[in-house]
C-alpha cells in the first residue's frame, strides 16, 4: 500500500528543535536500557534511512499491538499539519526499517493502512491512547497508521 498522506493546512505546532533532539536521545538510551512505557503506552526505537541523506535516523515512537505479532505506529506529530520526518523516511525506504523493542532488534517492513484496516487500527489506537483522537481534531490531515511486520529472514 502507498504512503500518501499529504501535509494538512492547519494544526498544532510541529515538535522540533534542539530540546526535542536531546530529549529523544535521552529516551532512546532509556528504552534501550530498560524498555519503556511513556505517557500510558509502549515505546519502541524506530530506525529509518533518511530519504535524502541516506543516513540512519532513530526516533522513539509509541506503538500498539497489531495482528499476528505486528506493531502499529501513528505518524501524529502531535496534531501538527505536517507528518513527522520518519514518516517520509519510511515512505522512501519501507523495506529498510528496523525497530528495537523488548530488548531485541527486529528488521521490519512498513505499510500504511487504508480503508477498513486503518479504521479498525485507529479505533484500537484511540481506545488505548485517547490523546490521539485529540491530535486528529487539531489538524485536517488524516493521521497515518503504519503497520510494522517482521521482515522475512530478518
Amino acid at each position: 500500500m502507498s504512503f500518501d498522506t499529504r501535509r494538512g493546512t492547519r494544526g498544532a505546532r510541529q515538535p522540533g528543535g534542539r530540546f526535542l533532539l536531546w530529549f529523544n536521545k535521552l529516551n532512546i538510551r532509556r528504552i534501550r536500557r530498560k524498555g519503556a512505557r511513556a505517557t500510558g503506552f509502549n515505546v519502541l526505537v524506530l530506525t529509518t534511512v533518511g530519504r535524502r541523506s541516506g543516513l540512519e535516523r532513530t526516533s522513539p515512537v509509541g506503538w500498539f499491538p497489531g495482528e499476528d505479532g505486528s506493531w502499529l505506529i501513528v505518524a501524529s506529530a502531535g496534531g501538527a499539519p505536517g507528518n513527522p520526518a520518519w514518516y517520509y523516511n519510511i515512505a522512501a525506504h519501507p523495506d529498510q526499517v528496523r525497530i528495537e523493542v523488548a530488548g531485541r532488534k527486529v528488521a521490519v517492513v512498513a505499510e500504511q493502512l487504508h480503508g477498513a484496516e486503518r479504521a479498525a487500527a485507529w479505533a484500537q489506537v484511540i481506545a488505548a491512547a485517547p490523546r490521539f483522537a485529540q491530535y486528529e481534531q487539531k489538524t485536517d490531515r488524516e493521521m497515518p497508521v503504519i503497520r510494522l511486520v517482521p521482515r522475512a529472514g530478518g
